[in-house]
């Protein structure tokens, strides 16, 4: 291949990589209830889960990445799951596959855990509160505790220096009144001891019993916050992986803001994915079946959380193919970019 060949190859390449990078952004991703200590801001930032289902088993794995907007050195949040979850770490490498998979084809016409446990299980930490298991996972302190109401989490959030606000215990008061329990993680602030507006950690496996597999979509009032934090919008992405395809609804069955973007089969991927996700062999159903949502996550008051049903429509879905032809059209690929980029931005 002679120089200008091989330059033009490169470039063709980056094109196509510049593309699928634009029309399918990576989340940093989530969850829940984000808080911190004394008057500091702290919202939820992108989030990327991913859930598998064990129908059979009644069994739900959450994977997780956490990322946030915050002007506090350190913060920490609430995970709610309607029953004892076991704590892991996992792999990250699950995340960067599915994202693989479910990429755009690109049509071309020319080429181609740590240490564990500091407290005795079910000490009692005054009022109603229960803590069931401390452990150190994935760069988390967490701990696994039950309360009767959301006063009395509030007061041992404040006590173990969380947030302990009026609206932590407005939101953590239907869960508690379920009786679910509550997972308190605790990311730590940098070495060098200066806030930074984002903070991240390894992934984390909660895996928990439920007869209905969920995600926790309720938050405490967070506008003001992310005002003050100067974000306004947010990507929610769920890789759920089933024993079909599945739908999402609000609630029992309101209509969901997420819209579903890629599903389909992904059994040939199963025993890599699980060894990514550091998960046995014997997980899940045998058959696996991807649904991916994506959800542009307001930062408002949600009316309660994400539950996933088994859909009646059982087809394949697929992201829109991306062209990419030879030559050296400058325009074409300016009106790729801008094309890709276009519902983006308007978002």
């Amino acid at each position: 291949m002679n120089t200008d060949a091989c330059s033009k190859c490169c470039l063709d390449r980056t094109v196509i990589a510049v593309l699928i990078a634009c029309a399918f952004p990576v989340s940093k991703s989530a969850a829940c209830c984000a808080v911190t200590h004394d008057a500091r801001a702290v919202v939820n930032a992108d989030q990327t889960v991913i859930m598998v289902w064990d129908a059979e088993r009644k069994t739900q794995h959450f994977i997780r990445q956490a990322s946030f907007k915050s002007d506090a050195g350190d913060v920490g949040f609430l995970v709610p799951t309607p029953a004892r979850p076991q704590l892991e770490e996992s792999g990250d490498a699950a995340f960067a596959t599915l994202r693989a998979i479910t990429a755009p084809r690109v049509q071309s016409k020319s080429f181609m855990p740590l240490g564990c446990s500091a407290a005795p299980a079910g000490a009692v930490y005054g009022r109603s509160v229960r803590v069931i298991e401390e452990k150190r996972v994935a760069g988390f302190d967490a701990t696994v505790l039950t309360a009767a109401t959301g006063a009395d989490l509030a007061a041992w959030l404040r006590d173990h220096g969380y947030s302990y606000s009026p609206q932590v215990a407005e939101w953590a008061h239907p869960y508690v009144a379920g009786g679910w329990m509550m997972v308190a993680l605790k990311v730590a602030k940098p070495k060098d001891g200066r806030a930074n507006p984002d903070l991240k950690a390894a992934a984390l496996r909660l895996s928990f019993k439920t007869d209905r597999p969920l995600f926790p979509y309720r938050e405490p009032e967070s506008v003001i916050a992310a005002k003050r934090l100067g974000t306004s919008d947010r990507l929610l992405r769920i890789y759920f992986i089933g024993d079909g395809r599945y739908r999402a609804t609000l609630g029992e069955a309101a209509k969901w803001s997420g819209r579903v973007v890629w599903s389909g089969d992904i059994t040939s991927a199963r025993a890599g994915l699980l060894a990514e996700l550091q998960l046995p062999t014997s997980t899940g159903p045998s058959q696996w079946w991807l649904t991916e949502f994506e959800d542009h996550w307001p930062y408002q008051r949600a009316a309660g959380d994400v539950y996933f049903t088994r859909d009646a429509s059982q087809t394949r879905i697929e992201r829109a193919a991306v062209s990419v032809h030879g030559g050296n059209d400058v325009a074409l690929i300016a009106y790729l970019a801008v094309a890709a980029l276009r519902p983006f931005r308007r978002r």
